[in-house]
């Protein structure tokens, strides 16, 4: 007999391993925005091939009462609906788990781990009776798993219609399909199984002002308040469904309720350095425009970036990272393109980055991306990931200041113009690096040329070496400028620790709940995550004030640690890489097991396979 699960409320894990094309999103979406709707706290995590139709696909879903929005690196409850992965799928669950499976064939193998509860469900079967068609049966038997989890956990089938009712407004008959097949698992479980089990949800308060959203939809509404206009792209994932997001805002927002015309651009270019030269083009030309690319795209558009740095134009590019190199695997998550933004093109080039933590964080910093790209008439890169991107995270409401005017930098207006004796392009007047520019047609007096060869301060073309020089320590002083306008590092120094974790992006989550396991185990540490590059003031302070740093980063050539030490003073020997690459998003064990190994060889985290898993 297997071992009794302990009682555990509204604090376990469960993955679902399915094949793609099969409707399982809509069954996994629907399961995880029910327990949200019980007002409990919850995270989903998709794992999904990148190429066909019927390869293997994973949904983790974590309930977590404390509000973890992270992977725990355990899995309790396992519902395993491929025979390819069953093997696999077994091993992960965690000693004391629970095992759901189609019972409709035998499955000799999956009984042969004794401390685990397998539970067979004729799911097939079940369908087979009760629907007609092929694709109708098996789209069912995944809705039907959900209605098998629904009596399992105790979750509330009102919420389930609900949300069927609200997904499937335009056709009232899926809702009842579907509602019969829930109820068909449902009843079944409820017969047949002990329900609910030891490990179950009870509805809590604790969604209230929440939301759950993906990241690239928060950036995408993020760019429909900052005023974009325009928006080119080519189609890469994991970026596309943020320009999906934007045309299906801008469809709603940006129509003219009168004449019906669309007062935006929406562009599919040929491939991605094209479609960030339109983006340059339109924001030359006073449009707000941006595009979203991944790593690969980067590449490709690495010229025009140098261009657009050295003939100070504004742009915005959402890099939604992926797992590389060369075309790696796109429906990964990973954090490798910190370098390549820093210092993306030919020649002396840096431009100004941000990472966000979190979609609340993509939708607000997509509105400082434009601000700060007008303000320093340079690129701007959001390095959002995978992770944040295409997943389901539960966020604060989105909050909106609608005294918000788009800050357009030192743009000159006609009748500024008119004032002066002579319009010099890339005259510094203030001191600060950052020129006065006008948009074209303002006035004549106001022409110049924008060129990405070697110009003077007045913009006229040379190749002397004092000229050029001399625009380039300009550039130089642009960017120590731009400190003053960047979002800045989130610290939490109440530990007063001399050893410090440093981080940038999606792995905040993880460790913020590592933390409160060390600390637990009487290790308690300071804790910094940067935001933007270049690095402002208090990161150099943290930096300093700290004996030990561990930079946790999800790449493997410590990407991270090397801007730190390119950009800052800190003494190399003092930092230590926590690296994780798999391409799944980190979990707080991986944290924790690689932090005691430094500071107490001897003790050891609970094992959670988070490394490799």
């Amino acid at each position: 007999m297997p071992p009794v699960s302990p009682a555990r409320v509204n604090d376990f894990s469960i993955k679902i391993a399915t094949v793609n094309g099969t409707g399982s999103a809509s069954a996994n979406t629907l399961l995880m925005k029910s327990i949200f709707r019980s007002g409990i706290p919850v995270m989903g995590k998709n794992y999904f091939p990148s190429n066909i139709q019927g390869l293997p696909t994973w949904y983790e879903i974590r309930v977590t009462k404390d509000g973890h929005v992270a992977r725990s690196g355990k899995i309790d409850l396992m519902v395993a609906m491929n025979p390819e992965t069953y093997a696999r799928d077994v091993k992960e669950v965690e000693p004391g788990g629970y095992l759901v499976y189609d019972s409709t064939w035998p499955r000799p193998a999956l009984l042969k781990r004794e401390d685990i509860t397998v539970l067979g469900v004729p799911l097939a079967q079940l369908c087979n009776e009760n629907f007609s068609g092929v694709r109708t049966r098996i789209l069912m038997k995944n809705i039907c798993y959900a209605g098998v989890l629904a009596a399992l956990l105790e979750l509330d089938l009102g919420h389930i219609r609900t949300l069927l009712a609200e997904t499937y407004a335009k056709k009232p008959q899926l809702v009842e399909s579907n509602m019969k097949a829930i109820q068909l698992g449902y009843d079944y479980a409820r017969t047949h199984f002990p329900c609910p089990l030891p490990l179950r949800v009870e509805k809590m308060d604790r969604t209230a002002g929440h939301i759950m959203i993906d990241g690239n939809t928060a950036a995408a509404l993020g760019c429909i308040f900052a005023g974009a206009t325009v928006a080119a792209w080519y189609p890469i994932t994991p970026s596309t469904s943020l320009m999906d997001a934007f045309k299906m805002f801008a469809d709603r927002m940006r129509v003219d309720k009168q004449t019906g015309r669309k007062n935006f651009a929406f562009i599919q270019a040929e491939d991605e350095l094209a479609a960030v030269g339109m983006v340059i083009g339109a924001m030359w030309n006073g449009a707000r425009a941006f595009t979203a690319t991944s790593g690969p795209g980067i590449s490709l558009m690495n010229e025009f970036l140098g261009l657009a740095y050295y003939a100070e134009v504004p742009a915005v590019i959402f890099d939604i990272q992926r797992v590389g190199p060369s075309t790696g695997m796109p429906t990964r998550t990973q954090q490798g393109d910190i370098m390549l933004c820093a210092y993306a093109s030919h020649g002396d080039t840096r431009h100004v980055c941000l990472y966000p933590s979190d979609p609340e964080e993509c939708f607000y910093m997509a509105v400082q991306a434009f601000d700060l790209a007008e303000r320093l008439q340079t690129p701007v890169m959001v390095l959002s990931d995978l992770d944040i991107g295409m997943n389901d995270w539960m966020c604060r409401d989105l909050k909106w200041d609608d005294s918000y005017r788009p800050d357009r930098g030192k743009v000159l207006g006609k009748e500024e113009v008119l004032k002066l004796e002579k319009f010099y392009r890339f005259i510094d007047k203030d001191g600060d690096g950052i020129t006065y520019r006008t948009l074209p047609g303002v006035h004549p007096k106001a022409a110049y040329f924008t060129r990405g060869s070697g110009h003077n301060q007045y913009g006229a073309y040379t190749e002397d070496s004092a000229d050029y020089q001399a625009v380039l320590d300009r550039l130089m002083k642009k960017w120590a400028s731009a400190r003053r306008y960047l979002p800045r590092a989130v610290i939490d120094a109440t530990a007063g620790s001399k050893v410090g974790i440093v981080s940038v992006g999606s792995g905040d989550g993880a460790i913020r709940e590592a933390m409160d396991v060390l600390k637990e185990r009487g290790v308690a540490l300071d804790y910094m995550r940067i935001r933007s590059f270049p690095f402002t003031e208090d990161v150099e302070k943290f930096l300093a004030a700290h004996e030990l740093l561990f930079v946790v980063e999800q790449n493997r050539d410590a990407q991270l640690r090397s801007l730190l030490t390119l950009e800052t003073a800190v003494d190399k020997s003092k930092l230590r890489s926590l690296l994780h690459y798999s391409g799944l998003s980190i979990s707080s064990s991986f944290i924790v097991e690689g932090v005691l190994a430094e500071l107490a060889p001897g003790a050891r985290a609970q094992p959670s396979g988070a490394a490799h898993g």
